[in-house]
């Protein structure tokens, strides 16, 4: 069956067939404004001819038609974006063609960040799924303007952070600031998870529950976070930090918000180094290009592949995109500034993971959010709070 892509052209409509094409991908891209000139740069330097099907922007949306072209064996589109979510719920399904042999081989492979790989784009049986389009970090963020007011040089360790939260929580006003909302404070429990040397899949290690009872503890026992951002979510954190509420937290992206309030810069709120509990831990994130098992173009597709992996590929994504290489030698080269400086250390210095999650990545979300607020609100103890959480790992995972 041909696909057919019907175009306006001065009041004239006309059909191209899909079998003009090479490849056919399904990107989250297309509204950027630099879109095109990204795709130019692939067509140009691969010489493959492109069609382009705009994925949906809502996620919800977007994750069930994703499913039901994979699930249904459609090879009408051959390469797809996941985010990790997705990428989850799919890599052990056997609709992703592996991509170790073709596109990610070992001279290659060695330049992404081992930890990410391993824990979102490997299946179970070893195959890796996915081209990582970009590195994206949960980066901690501060206020230097209160480092400066309390006396603080940098927050090195968890001492720091305890003093500095402590300092800063006056006037209203809290040392640290989070987004608890049920299906987003996942990020910030498997944080402090990785901060204090835990395992995520794991809350029979004394670890896990150190990390929920510190959580607890900036509530009720230090009072340095309130109880009711576990209604926000990053939009709300965000406008709190750049209001002045908070004085440091953990956030993605590069700053943009901070940039359009005119509250970014190296005197004002600005991205540092991770501090150090037991561990200097950080999770990173990407969306990732994946090829549909089902595809009748798999010459063109790791042709592709190849390209959006490779420095080249990977510098376009930056000049357009803004998208910080998840190569380790490719983020050398672009321009420095003080977030690529920091990126780099952050690969350099930090254990870099990908974020645990379950192939019923959204349930376990929630439900781990759930139990959470309820330990927040005392409505359970820690101690139970660890075993329904284990018992979640064990039903989800």
């Amino acid at each position: 069956m041909l696909v057919s892509i019907t175009l306006l052209l001065f009041g004239l409509s006309f059909s191209i067939s899909a079998a003009d094409y090479d490849l056919t991908l399904y990107s989250i891209l297309t509204t950027d404004p630099d879109f095109s000139d990204w795709l130019n740069d692939v067509e140009t330097a691969t010489g493959l001819k492109i069609n382009v099907i705009a994925a949906p922007t809502n996620s919800d949306t977007r994750q069930q038609k994703v499913t039901t072209i994979l699930s249904s064996g459609d090879s009408s589109i051959d390469i797809l974006e996941l985010n990790d979510e997705m990428a989850s719920s799919f890599k052990n399904s056997g609709w992703l063609a592996p991509l170790q042999a073709q596109v990610l081989t070992a001279d290659i492979l060695k330049y992404f960040p081992d930890g990410y790989v391993s824990d979102m784009i490997t299946s179970r049986q070893g195959d890796i799924i996915g081209v990582p389009g970009y590195s994206g970090y949960l980066a901690f963020w501060v206020d230097q303007q209160k480092l400066d007011k309390y006396g603080f040089d940098s927050i090195d360790n968890k001492e720091d952070f305890i003093a500095f939260a402590k300092a800063a929580s006056v006037d209203g006003n809290y040392g640290y600031g989070g987004s608890w909302e049920r299906t987003y404070v996942f990020n910030e429990i498997a944080t402090f998870v990785n901060l204090f040397g835990g395992d995520y899949f794991d809350w029979t290690n004394p670890a896990n529950k150190e990390a929920i009872q510190f959580m607890y503890d900036m509530v009720h026992k230090w009072q340095v976070t309130p109880i009711e951002q576990l209604a926000d979510k990053y939009e709300q954190l965000n406008q709190k930090f750049i209001d002045g509420k908070y004085a440091m937290i953990f956030m993605w992206g590069t700053g943009a918000e901070y940039r359009a309030a005119n509250r970014y810069g190296q005197d004002q709120i600005h991205m540092a180094m991770m501090p150090e509990f037991k561990t200097r831990s950080i999770f990173t994130d990407s969306w990732s290009y994946v090829l549909n098992s089902a595809s009748k173009n798999k010459e063109a597709a790791y042709k592709f592949l190849r390209y959006v992996a490779g420095e080249q590929g990977m510098l376009s994504a930056w000049d357009n995109f803004d998208r910080f290489p998840a190569r380790s030698d490719v983020a050398k080269e672009i321009p420095e500034n003080e977030i690529t400086k920091m990126y780099q250390r952050y690969s350099e210095e930090c254990i870099v993971r990908g974020r645990p999650m379950a192939p019923q990545t959204m349930e376990f979300i929630t439900q781990m959010g759930t139990i959470f607020q309820q330990a927040m609100q005392d409505k359970i103890t820690i101690d139970e709070f660890c075993q329904q959480a284990q018992s979640f790992v064990e039903q989800y995972k």
